[in-house]
């Protein structure tokens, strides 16, 4: 008996499996004519998968449900099948980016395409979680590729069809160009493997989402009917418009304020200092570094010095970079409160990474503490800006001085 799957021909799950029949060279036939909400309901179905989820292997001993579970028989059924690795260790690091691949990478990505489709409600809060762990998911996963063209080893391995399938479900459907190009390894991962013939062959030609689908409603259960009442000679009064608005879609309540916005307002216009920034050329420090002490305002903004924990860890000049460009785009919900210079010292590894930052109000934003998970990647040690060393120190920075205290820059970044 060949094995047969029952799914979708369209169907990420089912492409690990077939992905894996072709470089096993084991015979998977797809069940044809599958409809999915149709076919998967049929009695015959739920026998073997009693709550009737896709895909489904029919295999001679019986049947196999859950995609992982059967891309992982399917390699099996080569005796010594290289997709499994040639060691107990590259076995155990074979499944642990498929664990990887399904709990930290499909699972986040799900969290932010499902409620967009209207197959969940949609909470903001709850799409921010999962777009936030999903970066930092992808972030490992980026940090991991600078240095290995696949997952283990140094060929295509089951972790490798596994992980590249639940991609395919984000860059095709909600992962934009924008959204990936921080991540330049798992981008030339992707692209890498979705060309390469067995993957090809299933997948077909794959392109990138171009824009985030937008918010669709969630699909609320019908209401069963009430039985028809019979009419009354008297004329009913109209039923009140707002309450069936309001028993349709509640009506959206006021954005909470942030609280630096309750603060008592600023000598300190955070937009002019940018500005000024951006449009000074030249006489750098007359113009703008004194513009700077001449806005500041100590009671309404504060500095902040911050230090790399892990310096000894930037042993490679991109990946160094690229981990300072991610805090920066991670940091976009601070835009409106802050301004942050990011340096990156030594023109040979390893390379260390300072920064200075000025926040609105006198100490670093809850909010940003809690959102952004860089921040505790360093130590932060508040300006003192009675101390004319650190004053000297803070104007430094911010005008990109070379060689700062003493070394060259490999680069410096902007936040504003």
């Amino acid at each position: 008996m060949a094995l047969v799957l029952h799914a979708g021909s369209t169907n990420k799950n089912a492409f690990k499996a077939l992905i894996a029949a072709e470089y096993s060279g084991v015979e998977v036939e797809l069940v044809k004519e599958f409809e999915m909400g149709v076919s998967n309901k049929t009695p015959e179905f739920l026998k073997m998968n009693p709550i009737g989820k896709v895909p489904v292997l029919e295999t001679p001993d019986g049947p196999v449900f859950e995609s992982n579970a059967i891309a992982r028989y399917v390699t099996r059924v080569k005796a010594d099948n290289p997709l499994y690795g040639s060691s107990l260790i590259e076995y155990a690091h074979i499944e642990q980016w498929i664990d990887f691949a399904s709990m930290e990478i499909d699972a986040n990505i799900s969290r932010w395409l499902y409620p967009r489709w209207g197959l969940v409600v949609y909470l903001p809060p709850a799409e921010e979680a999962a777009i936030a762990a999903l970066k930092r998911a992808l972030d490992a996963l980026n940090t991991h590729l600078a240095s290995n063209t696949y997952l283990v080893g140094h060929s295509v391995t089951l972790a490798d069809i596994i992980m590249t399938c639940n991609l395919y479900n984000g860059f095709g459907r909600i992962l934009t160009k924008s959204f990936t190009s921080e991540f330049p390894h798992v981008e030339r991962y992707f692209w890498t493997l979705v060309n390469q013939p067995n993957f090809q062959k299933i997948l077909g030609e794959v392109k990138q989402v171009e824009s985030i689908p937008p918010v669709q409603s969630a699909k609320k259960p019908s209401q069963p009917k009430e039985p028809a009442k019979p009419k009354e000679v008297k004329k009913e009064a109209a039923p009140p418009k707002a309450e069936e608005a309001a028993e349709e879609e509640e009506a959206p309540k006021p954005k909470a304020k942030n609280p630096l916005d309750l603060l008592p307002p600023s000598k300190m216009i955070l937009d002019e200092w940018k500005r000024l920034y951006s449009n000074t050329k030249t006489n750098f420090r007359e113009v703008a570094i004194k513009g700077f002490w001449d806005m500041f305002d100590p009671e309404g903004y504060s500095l902040w010095f911050c230090d790399y924990k892990y310096n000894d860890e930037n042993t490679v000049s991109f990946v160094t970079l690229n981990k300072v460009g991610g805090f920066l785009q991670r940091m976009d919900l601070a835009r409106k409160y802050a301004f942050g210079k990011m340096l990156i010292i030594g023109s040979e590894p390893p390379f260390k990474v300072q920064g200075l930052w000025l926040f609105r109000g006198t100490e670093i934003p809850k909010f940003i503490i809690d959102e952004c998970y860089d921040m505790e990647l360093y130590e932060w040690k508040k300006v003192d800006i009675n101390d004319e060393a650190q004053k000297e120190r803070v104007s430094q920075m911010i005008e990109d001085c070379e060689p700062f205290e003493g070394e060259a820059l490999l680069d410096a970044k902007c936040f504003k």
